[in-house]
């Protein structure tokens, strides 16, 4: 539906002093609101029904948290690759088991940050914290604790015109509203978000505020990444997810072109619809991805247990450092005995006749502090997290 510019340009001075168009944009929700015919609709109920499976299939794994750990860090690579770092799981995974990873330490630093404010939101949501330009601004300060970012006001709001595309805000593709209206531009998404003036079905609310974040952008950096983890707050905040299972990050990936266009487009023309649908769509695909994954691990899990248990002498002890690898599928052999409970001496041996069934792999060559990796389950985690070109 076109209904024109859904906000209003100011005319503001940069810090060069040349005049620019800023967008200021509506309060939510739009209007004339959202009309939803047959085929959104559609699109709406598959996304909602695909939701409720991912919700439900994670009673299948032996432990959930075994499975966020990883899954989590996997989000935090993608949203932070959009971003233009390098690292990939593994890469993140090695860092944090204190290895050198592959990668330059500022982009693994930067995924690592995404996690801690990924995990700090969670933690905040399921304490009861309302969704909040104060969470906001604590996640903002999670994601640029340290590396690059840091000296970009860590937790607090733009006092500085800020632009996306071009060298300046003069030839800028887009610039967000002044900073003086970011503070009231945020207390009316957050009033949206609570349901005022009227509430809104969860789907089509954590879009049209994705978007809306995505517009008033209140931060000099980590914008687009603190827009994602919005998405995945709120459907867990609300309840459609019982855990944080659903990240939009390697489906926005796939398609940045058109994502870039369709928030174009609502600014523009106001075709709220076309974002919805496209949105929905994203949910429906990575929620059903996400349900393979699981099914891929369960699989996984039940198969590699039987192998270790084939091992025959000393494979209860095996058994336990198959556990803890699954905890952790990067780890030093010195924190494996940590966690298993077993002598370093039985840890070795349990891994190098898990080695030589195909099951974990050395990553440092070293005969000493060796590292090493659950092979096949960041393999399937790791599909889609490629660095982009």
């Amino acid at each position: 539906m076109q209904r024109g510019p859904t906000g209003i340009y100011r005319v503001v001075s940069s810090l060069g002093g040349e005049q620019v168009r800023a967008f200021l944009p509506d309060a939510l929700p739009p209007k004339p609101p959202l009309r939803i015919g047959e085929d959104l609709r559609e699109v709406l109920d598959d996304s909602l029904l695909s939701l409720g499976r991912l919700d439900s299939v994670t009673s299948l794994l032996p432990d959930t948290r075994l499975f966020l750990y990883t899954y989590v860090r996997k989000e935090a690579v993608l949203s932070s690759q959009i971003e233009g770092t390098q690292s990939t799981l593994s890469d993140l995974l090695q860092f944090e088991a204190d290895s050198t990873p592959g990668v330059p330490i500022d982009d693994v630093t930067e995924v690592s940050s995404y996690v801690d404010a990924l995990e700090h939101g969670l933690s905040r949501i399921r304490a009861g914290f309302p969704i909040s330009s104060r969470l906001i601004r604590e996640l903002h300060a999670h994601l640029l604790a340290t590396g690059r970012g840091a000296d970009k006001l860590p937790g607090e709001f733009r006092r500085s015109q800020n632009w996306i595309g071009g060298s300046r805000p003069g030839n800028a593709l887009f610039v967000p509203p002044p900073p003086e209206e970011v503070g009231a531009a945020l207390a009316q998404l957050e009033q949206f978000i609570h349901d005022i003036p009227q509430r809104t079905p969860v789907l089509i609310k954590a879009a049209l505020a994705h978007v809306q974040f995505e517009t008033i952008h209140p931060f000099l950096d980590g914008n687009g990444r603190i827009g994602r983890l919005l998405v995945t707050l709120l459907l867990c905040a609300q309840g459609v997810l019982s855990e944080p299972l659903l990240y939009l990050s390697l489906y926005l990936k796939q398609h940045r072109d058109k994502y870039y266009a369709l928030l174009t487009t609502v600014r523009r023309d106001g075709d709220w619809e076309a974002w919805v649908a496209f949105f929905a769509r994203g949910v429906q695909e990575t929620a059903t991805g996400a349900v393979t994954t699981v099914q891929q691990l369960v699989h996984l899990f039940q198969a590699d247990r039987e192998r270790v248990q084939a091992l025959g002498r000393g494979a209860g002890s095996a058994l336990r450092v198959f556990d803890a690898l699954r905890e952790r599928p990067v780890s030093r052999a010195s924190a494996i005995a940590q966690r298993s409970g077993l002598s370093l001496p039985t840890v070795n041996s349990a891994l190098e006749s898990m080695q030589r069934i195909g099951l974990v792999r050395e990553e440092t060559g070293k005969k000493r502090d060796r590292l090493f990796s659950y092979a096949e389950y960041i393999r399937i985690l790791s599909e889609g997290t490629e660095p982009l070109a």
